[in-house]
């Protein structure tokens, strides 16, 4: 048999969060590490990356993670991985740049310096393993796929790509080197399908520029607001030629932004038609543009827009009052999961007064292959399997259809989840030794910190609020020292509800009474799980409301002061407490850990890289 298998860690059946890893010979190679912004019922989370657990336990084995691109999608999971292992980066000279960007946010990663700049002529030895590389069009400029040559045939990672005939030299397929790929043996085909789930071909960028300056022309004396994602160089390319065709000056808005253009600009990507003196104005100076000569660049937190942009329609946001002079222009296309909030937004826009225009409600723009793209992919390429990647099942399902329509076999066509493990048995793949991959959550500096259990609690207090009781007893003498205090939040107003805040206390101290003389053996898990339940069981009779209910429970003796004996929130949970001193908490979620970085392992040296010889570089 031989060592060879291919395991996603994220990117399939889900938006973003891409993630591959190739095992070839006892090596890993992967492919991106990128992150997903939260689904709704997420509550709280910023965002989430794939699980590294069996990459962690196979370190060793990595011999390095290639990206594909600077979007977050694809290397927004790095600094969290690279935290728990010490391995090389390798990606292009923009990628690498924007990949510092994010990894420098991380304290523990100060002294991380192993980065690789590659281009689409750079083709690196690993001895049994040869990578290589050709440039994609993507909305952002050095978009790579990546070519790994194995001793039994090639595999293709596509990354984000289309075909897009009009665009520029710094966003262009190389369509020769995928000629050249074809011809050998492709055994595997990881191809982009996220852009697969409607017929026909998105717009051209080339008229997607011409759209984005006929929206500045037809609203001269607005201010204009252009919500975009920070890494879509494309498009702020698009603002920026807009802004000076209409003799406007640009604010970026945010970090975010201002860094990824910076890097940008120092790295040539973006061009300027003027200087930056004439054409950036400070976020705290833009009050003193007229709105006919301003525009806003707004990219959010992390670079996604949206959210941000509900904050300015909510009025938080310090700097910018949105109203009636202002035109809105949304320029990103939403994901799935973030629609509903859109449309909110787009409402709660309409009520500041403010217009609003949507390009994806006109123009079919994507950076994402069509179908038709996806089928020429695989009719250059020839591969014998093909893995659709990048989507949600109903898109993968789509690139299945349109992957038999080119004539690749049913079973040649690998529909993966997280997890599972195609091993190349010689002369086919086949499905085995798969294993469970879940998602790590991130909240604030916490890394994994957040499960189920906080977010079901966090679901519950949204939704249905908190009511907490603190009664004070005596235990030595089996009685309640003081009558109950109670509080609601987020479930009743306690001033219009006086009977029902009586009756609840009357419960509690019938309850531990009750308790109290019945029982021989003392356990407060037993006191304050009795009531909850009656506490719950009532306030669920009256209201139809199932809040958190919080028992606390504060002893006294003559000996010492009051300790208090608070509730485990989670509810399940029937483990013993100890009484530590004053006060005994029992925890509703893990303890955050810190994680601290690997120890540096000992690199894997590969060949230096080297450019591949093309017949006019040779002379041929």
């Amino acid at each position: 048999m031989t060592d060879l298998s291919i395991i996603p860690f994220g990117g399939v059946r889900e938006n973003g969060k891409n993630m591959y890893a190739v095992t070839v010979n006892d090596e890993i190679f992967i492919f991106d590490a990128g992150l997903k912004y939260p689904e709704t019922d997420q509550l709280g989370v910023d965002v989430v990356v794939p699980d590294f657990e069996y990459l962690i336990k196979n370190s060793d084995k990595i011999a390095g993670v290639f990206l594909s691109h600077g979007h977050a999608d694809a290397i927004g999971a790095l600094p969290y991985f690279l935290q728990q292992v010490n391995v090389p980066i390798f990606g292009s000279e923009l990628t690498i740049e924007l990949a510092k960007l994010a990894i420098k946010e991380q304290p523990a990663l100060a002294d991380y310096d192993d980065y690789h700049v590659i281009n689409e002529k750079t083709e690196i030895d690993f001895g049994d393993v040869t990578v290589s590389f050709f440039n994609t069009t993507h909305s952002i400029p050095d978009s790579l796929g990546v070519v790994l040559g194995t001793p039994y045939g090639q595999i293709v990672y596509t990354g984000d790509f289309k075909f897009d005939q009009t665009a520029n030299q710094s966003y262009r397929t190389d369509i020769a080197r995928l000629v050249e790929v074809g011809q050998g043996k492709v055994l595997a085909l990881l191809g982009d399908a996220a852009g697969t789930g409607n017929e026909g071909d998105s717009v051209n960028e080339s008229k997607i520029g011409d759209y984005i300056l006929d929206t500045f022309r037809d609203n001269k004396q607005k201010r204009i607001i252009v919500a975009a994602v920070a890494s879509n160089i494309q498009r702020i390319q698009q603002v920026i030629d807009a802004t000076v065709a209409t003799k406007r000056q640009l604010v970026l808005s945010g970090n975010d932004i201002e860094n990824v253009v910076r890097t940008a600009i120092r790295l040539r990507k973006l061009h300027l038609p003027i200087p930056e003196s004439k054409l950036f104005v400070n976020l705290k100076n833009a009050k003193n543009l007229p709105a006919a000569e301003t525009v806003i660049l707004e990219t959010g937190r992390m670079g996604e827009p949206i959210k941000h942009l509900n904050r300015m329609a909510n009025g938080e946001d310090p700097y910018i009052r949105i109203g009636e002079a202002d035109l809105v222009f949304i320029t990103t296309t939403p994901s799935t999961a973030m629609e509903g909030i859109v449309a909110k937004t787009r409402d709660m826009l309409f009520k500041q007064g403010a217009d609003v225009k949507q390009i994806s409600t006109d123009l079919r723009s994507s950076g994402h292959a069509s179908r038709n793209d996806l089928q020429m992919m695989i009719n250059v390429l020839q591969p014998e399997y093909f893995m659709p990647i990048q989507g949600e099942y109903r898109v993968m399902n789509s690139a299945r259809a349109a992957a038999e329509e080119v004539n690749v076999a049913p079973d040649h066509i690998m529909m993966a989840m997280k997890g599972d493990q195609f091993t190349w048995l010689g002369d086919h793949f086949e499905l085995k030794d798969s294993f469970t991959i879940g998602e790590t959550l991130i909240d604030g500096a916490g890394i994994g910190d957040i499960g189920n259990v906080v977010l079901r609690d966090r679901r519950i207090l949204s939704e249905d609020g908190i009511f907490v009781s603190v009664v004070t007893i005596d235990r030595k003498k089996r009685q309640v020292v003081s009558k109950p205090k109670l509080t609601s939040r987020g479930f009743v107003y306690v001033k219009a509800n006086r009977d029902l805040m009586k009756e609840a206390a009357d419960l509690t101290v019938s309850q531990i009474e009750k308790y109290l003389n019945t029982t021989k053996s003392f356990d407060w898990n037993e006191l304050k799980n009795g009531v909850r339940e009656v506490l719950s069981r009532y306030l669920f009779e009256q209201t139809r409301r199932r809040p958190m209910v919080m028992p606390v429970v504060m002893e006294v003796n003559q000996n010492r002061r009051p300790t208090a004996h608070k509730t485990n929130t989670n509810t399940n949970s029937n483990a013993p407490q100890k009484r530590q001193g004053k006060t005994n908490k029992t925890a509703d979620s893990k303890t955050p850990k810190t994680t601290k970085p690997a120890k540096k392992r000992p690199k894997k040296t590969p060949a230096k890289p080297a450019e591949r010889q093309t017949q006019t570089e040779s002379g041929q």
